[in-house]
């Protein structure tokens, strides 16, 4: 399983849209528009308000014991991200095709989950039955989780040679690997870590529960690999008391998937929809995730999204 993760350049460029989005719509002439809410900042003409401050604690979810010493950061924050926009609308980077692209997209998806979210309304909250249910069928995240910890050698995937896989092939210690990358000055990184079969993917889990105790085992992860080992696996049960917030919060998502798949199959059925490209089409015309492209996929509670993938696991 590998997880492909967007370049550094793309993620750079979706913040500055973002910023870009509602200076865009704000910036008309050369007078700034009088925005709404009791005035905090006047950042050269330009004013932070109360509701803009309380819109941006409301998404960051902070703790009400925090609120005080979050409101002064994160209206610090602001007035940096009013001037960094100020000076993109300079150079009219608003402008810019890359940037007006990804201002809508980032639109259209804001658009369509508003949709959803109101379509949708507010799930019920999970029956004590359906926790239950939901715990008992998996017991590898709860009543069996298991706690592995492992060593491990950071090194790019460039050095991964015929040679070298050799002496990891061979190596009953990864001492004996390490000493042979600083015999031919091959840089690396030692770690130590722990993961629960609540936190890795299902099949890691599976292989590493098999796996005897030392043996070394790669993980490829583009540009650098892991060079693994389990040093030992415990059992760490959860009891269900413990894992009810996590179950609930997980059905939640899934119940709000599966109603977003179900609208927008009701929409594709009762839309005109022609690929000009038949190659375009998907199998027998149907998508395998319709509301991917707004809702995101339903994971396992807690389940350790650290863009990894698996390939290569010897």
């Amino acid at each position: 399983m590998i997880v492909h993760t967007k370049p550094l350049f793309q993620r750079k460029l979706l913040c500055a849209a973002m910023v870009l989005a509602a200076a865009s719509l704000a910036a008309c002439g050369d007078k700034a528009e009088k925005k709404p809410g009791q005035a905090m900042v006047n950042v050269n003409g330009q004013e932070i308000t109360v509701l803009q401050l309380n819109e941006e604690l409301s998404r960051a979810n902070v703790p009400a014991a925090q609120q005080e010493t979050a409101r002064k950061r994160v209206l610090e924050a602001l007035i940096d991200r009013q001037l960094l926009e100020a000076e993109a609308l300079k150079e009219k980077l608003d402008r810019d095709p890359k940037v007006m692209q990804t201002i809508e997209r980032a639109k259209s998806t804001i658009v369509a989950q508003a949709y959803l979210q109101k379509r949708i309304g507010t799930p019920t909250r999970p029956s004590k039955t359906e926790v239950e249910q939901y715990f008992n069928q998996n017991p590898q995240f709860f009543a069996n989780r298991k706690l592995f910890d492992m060593r491990q050698l950071v090194l790019p995937t460039s050095a991964l040679t015929d040679e070298l896989k050799g002496v990891i092939d061979s190596s009953k210690s990864m001492d004996v690997v390490a000493a042979w990358l600083d015999e031919h000055k091959v840089k690396y990184g030692r770690g130590q870590l722990a993961r629960s079969s609540q936190e890795l993917p299902p099949e890691l889990t599976s292989k590493l529960s098999t796996m005897p105790k030392g043996q070394l085992f790669i993980i490829r992860e583009g540009e650098r690999s892991l060079l693994m080992t389990v040093n030992d696996i415990k059992d760490a049960p959860v009891s269900i008391e413990q894992a009810t917030p996590q179950i609930e919060q997980f059905l939640v998502n899934k119940k709000n998937k599966e109603a977003a798949e179900a609208e927008v199959k009701r929409l594709r059925a009762t839309a005109k929809i022609e690929y000009l490209n038949k190659a375009d089409a998907p199998a027998g015309n149907k998508p395998s995730d319709p509301a991917a492209a707004v809702t995101g996929n339903a994971a396992a509670p807690a389940q350790d999204v650290n863009e990894r993938g698996v390939a290569g696991l010897k």
